[in-house]
């Protein structure tokens, strides 16, 4: 995603979309551990979009304060 997609987002929305991110982390994870992942370039992808709604999310907060 897109940081300016990752805005566009409410912010329980952008929670549920770290969540779903976060799983997808720990599944790659493990078919990486178990020799199964096939595309390892989408480990980084997956902690880069999680990065980037969690500088978005501060980024509100920041904006609140």
């Amino acid at each position: 995603m897109k940081a300016k997609e990752i805005r566009a987002l409410t912010t329980d929305q952008m929670l549920d979309k770290e969540k779903q991110y976060k799983e997808e982390l720990f599944n790659l994870r493990f078919q990486q551990a178990t020799g199964q992942l096939e595309n390892t370039a989408r480990l980084s992808k997956v902690r880069k979009n999680i990065a980037r709604i969690k500088t978005i999310l501060s980024e509100k907060a920041l904006e609140k304060d």
